[in-house]
């Protein structure tokens, strides 16, 4: 009797589970991602159909596609929280600021005997009744080619008068300093640009003035161009062939920048470390325009709101490297090792 009500209980239980499985709706499969191409983990603009490594031999990174959606991995490196802070790294946003790069330069006071007598000679040229044309033009290229400005030329004719600051300034009259610009900044300095001077016979003191006229030859010797600006002399205490310092600060305007240390240069190229979700580090290749004390000036490879590494990036570096010679698995992410941590 027994036995048989055990056998019913075991028949209840089996057909109990049967109807549950009936009525369980059936698991979907996941639908399978499909790649749509790959992309370069340093430069998202370069893309290829097949797998490859670029040329510092980091994997590209796969692009799904999902319904009308690409999703990407996660390129680069992770690195954890406890980890970033351990090895300082530091990072800055990339925006638009105002930058402000800065000259710095000798000159000299001038004690400019020769220009003052070409002054001479093209004036007295002018009072000829029937001066020669050719011998105007010719007298007018000298002083050119001597550092006047076409428009000081003009203004000296007009006046009928050399400039005697040239050789001995009076008591209170401006004097002219010539200033050397080395050929790789001749595209910042223009005519009008604010000088601030300075001279060790006058220490604590600065003295403004204005660049009036730019050398158009250049010397074959220093490889400079010789600028020259008219400086107010308060107390007279600039004096001819005296040597003096130099600063220039050139306006850039509005530029997107970045930190210089951000940027990474490996020998070819400048690479920066861009900040992803979730500790991921991706390195980016950047091309730079001007560069200030402090920035870089961004041409591409970075957008406005981006992050970047500014501080531990070498160490981001090496983690890269890292994972560019060990074999991805998967979708090609491979989590920083520990390797570096006591480094």
């Amino acid at each position: 009797m027994k036995k048989c009500v055990w056998i019913i209980i075991i028949l209840i239980l089996i057909a109990a589970i049967f109807v549950a499985r009936k009525k369980q709706p059936a698991l979907s499969a996941a639908p399978e991602k499909k790649i749509m191409f790959y992309r370069n983990p340093m430069n998202p603009e370069v893309t290829s159909p097949v797998p490859m490594k670029d040329s510092m031999g980091m994997d590209y990174v796969p692009v799904y596609s999902e319904g009308e959606k690409e999703q990407a991995t996660e390129p680069g490196v992770y690195i954890n929280p406890e980890k970033q802070q351990l090895i300082g790294i530091k990072k800055s946003l990339v925006e638009k600021r105002r930058l402000i790069d800065q000259i710095n330069t000798v000159g000299t006071v001038a004690y400019d005997t020769d220009l003052y007598v070409a002054q001479q000679e093209y004036l007295e040229i002018l009072k000829l009744n029937q001066a020669d044309n050719n011998l105007i033009s010719a007298s007018e290229r000298k002083l050119y080619l001597m550092g006047m400005s076409r428009d000081q030329i003009k203004q000296l004719a007009e006046q009928g008068k050399s400039e005697e600051n040239l050789y001995l300034p009076e008591n209170g009259e401006k004097v002219w300093i010539y200033l050397s610009i080395h050929e790789y900044q001749i595209g910042l300095v223009h005519q009008d640009e604010v000088i601030n001077v300075k001279t060790a016979a006058a220490p604590g003191e600065t003295f403004q003035g204005k660049i009036s006229s730019i050398s158009p030859v250049l010397d074959q010797n220093t490889r400079a161009i010789q600028v020259r600006a008219e400086v107010a002399n308060p107390g007279h205490r600039l004096k001819p062939q005296m040597f003096v310092d130099v600063k220039i600060d050139i306006d850039l305007g509005i530029k997107l920048a970045v930190p210089v240390t951000a940027v990474v240069y490996t020998g070819e190229r400048n690479v920066v470390y861009v900040a992803g979700q979730d500790g991921y580090f991706a390195a980016r290749e950047i091309k730079v325009g001007a560069k200030t004390e402090d920035y870089y000036e961004i041409l591409s490879g970075l957008k406005e709101g981006e992050e970047v590494v500014t501080a531990g990036n070498f160490f981001v570096d090496s983690e890269s490297n890292l994972k560019a010679a060990t074999p991805s698995t998967g979708s090609g992410q491979v989590p920083a090792t520990d390797s570096g941590a006591n480094q």
